[in-house]
């Protein structure tokens, strides 16, 4: 253990409403008990915030499983310690497009009516990328729909608004901006893409892990009260967060929207849980994304975990 004081912890984040940074930023009590300062810094997507990593720059961060795990395998020193929320990938689609729960569940026969169109997702390398991905080699729609990029989620919603995009995959959050601007649904909830995906994880630098796991156990405590509040008071939850993120303009409703879409928030590193991210570690192997398939010890770390949260997983 290093016995120096360390005099901040950084912390990334990303623009998810449902994420539990928005809670723990609405008021000073995480930084009072880890009795250190707290900066939080805002990444448009999850492999910026690897790159911080990499450089240095962060000691904590909120992301999703496959950027992360891209830069483990090229090295980057993070663990997961905690989880915080699965099942957050799901597909919108303009009106005129039938959901996949009047095409008898069937995930071929709803992608089928985007061939010849483009469907827009976050940055190589995302969950949601990535899941996408799967589904389009498994069912040979490579070459049938084209897939679009994007560094913010928002910016699908306003190319499916200009004709664009005929369709996007993304977090619970897509579904609702996407009302606010155009004629859209939801075409695939979330557990039909992928039951127990890993929506995000809470990833620690290694060096902190080794040498302030104080401030390990101390943040997660918090998150994991944060979490309870994401499920069990989500009017409470969205008051706050409507507040701490700004560019919400205190629209409880609109927060309260997202966060019922897909209730399922805990810290658990449950089994469903891990095995979800194997299942698109051998995904991310096959297109290339990643050189190995990386075990369960190279990306988690459950010590801390474990003792804050012993009882069964709330998913």
């Amino acid at each position: 253990m290093n016995f120096t004081i360390k005099k901040e912890l950084k912390i990334g984040h990303l623009s998810t409403a449902y994420h539990t940074n928005f809670i723990l930023m609405g008021d000073d009590k995480l930084e009072r008990d880890l009795k250190i300062k707290v900066k939080w810094f805002l990444f448009g997507t999850g492999p910026l915030m690897v790159e911080a990593f990499k450089n240095g720059e962060l000691d904590v961060g909120y992301m999703g499983l496959p950027p992360a795990v891209i830069g483990i395998d090229n090295g980057v020193p993070i663990k997961c310690v905690a989880g915080g929320h699965v099942e957050g990938t799901i597909m919108i689609g303009k009106q005129n497009y039938k959901p996949i729960s009047q095409l008898n569940g069937n995930i071929y026969e709803t992608l089928l009516q985007f061939k010849g169109y483009s469907i827009g997702t976050p940055s190589v390398g995302s969950i949601h990328d990535a899941i996408l991905s799967y589904y389009l080699e498994k069912y040979n729609l490579k070459n049938d729909i084209k897939v679009k990029n994007y560094k913010q989620a928002e910016f699908i919603a306003i190319d499916m608004q200009k004709g664009i995009l005929e369709g996007g995959v993304g977090t619970p959050a897509l579904v609702v901006f996407a009302r606010t601007i155009l004629k859209s649904h939801l075409i695939i909830p979330a557990h039909y893409l992928l039951a127990n995906n890993p929506s995000y994880g809470i990833f620690f630098h290694e060096t902190l892990i080794e040498d302030y796991p104080e401030l390990v156990f101390t943040f997660l405590q918090h998150h994991k009260k944060a979490s309870f509040l994401l499920r069990e008071s989500q009017s409470k939850a969205a008051e706050i967060i409507s507040r701490t993120f700004t560019i919400l303009n205190n629209n409880k409703q609109y927060v309260k929207a997202v966060l019922e879409i897909s209730p399922k928030y805990c810290v658990a590193l449950s089994e469903g849980y891990l095995k979800s991210t194997e299942g698109f570690i051998n995904t991310m192997h096959r297109l290339g994304y990643i050189k190995e398939k990386l075990t369960r010890d190279k990306i988690f770390n459950f010590k801390f975990v474990k003792e804050v949260h012993p009882e069964v997983e709330h998913y």
